[in-house]
Formats: structure tokens, sequence, C-alpha cells
């Protein structure tokens, strides 16, 4: 995980800010998991959504941005540090709950072993 928590990207990952990620490759310790379909900035809540295809049936994955281990911004590729079958057995991102919910991201926290602050 990064210096900068479970919600915030690490200097090591080559993110900087403004960049779009939306289309880029994600890339599981194991093979290829899918692509962003969104992702997000905010402070203490940066993350991406991940649309995992066929794979996993069309499942929707939140990955904290804590999880990525580097990004290559040639190929547009997102390395994470998670395996495959742990990205499988995470929460589904409801977009209804991130919109409502404040303390939905908790869930994600806790499947990825840190407390949301």
């Amino acid at each position: 995980m990064s210096e900068a928590g479970i919600w915030g990207y690490g200097q090591e990952t080559g993110y900087t800010a403004g960049i779009d990620l939306i289309g880029y490759e994600v890339e599981a310790t194991d093979g290829h998991i899918g692509k962003i379909d969104r992702h997000s900035e905010d402070v203490d809540a940066a993350h991406l959504v991940v649309d995992t295809g066929v794979w996993i049936f069309g499942k929707h994955v939140l990955l904290p941005a804590g999880t990525v281990r580097r990004i290559d911004s040639v190929d547009e590729k997102v390395y994470v540090d998670r395996t495959k079958a742990q990205i499988k057995d995470a929460p589904e991102f409801d977009e209804a709950k991130y919109a409502g919910e404040p303390s939905y991201l908790e869930q994600f926290a806790r499947y990825y072993g840190q407390p949301h602050m």
C-alpha cells in the first residue's frame, strides 16, 4: 500500500493530478482484470472504478488509489497490488449508494484493509 494510505496515490506510482485514466487497462498481480470506467481524485477518497467486463460478468469494482503500484501512461495501463481473486471477491460498486451514502466507502476500506478516515 502507498505511503498516502489506501485512499491516496503514492509518489512511486507515477500519478499526476488531472490525468484522465478512463479507458486504461488494469493489471492485477496475476493478469488483466478490466478497464477503468471512472476515477476520482477526491482528497482522502481517491479511487478507480474498474469494469471487469466478461471476466466476472460485467461487475464494476472499486479500487482505492492506494492499491495502485504503477501507472504506465504510454501503454495506458494501471498496475495494482491485488490478485484477480481479491478483486473478484471485492464488494461490487453501486453508483446509487456511492452518491447517496456518505459512509459507503467504509466497506471498501475494510475489505482492502484500512478503515476510512
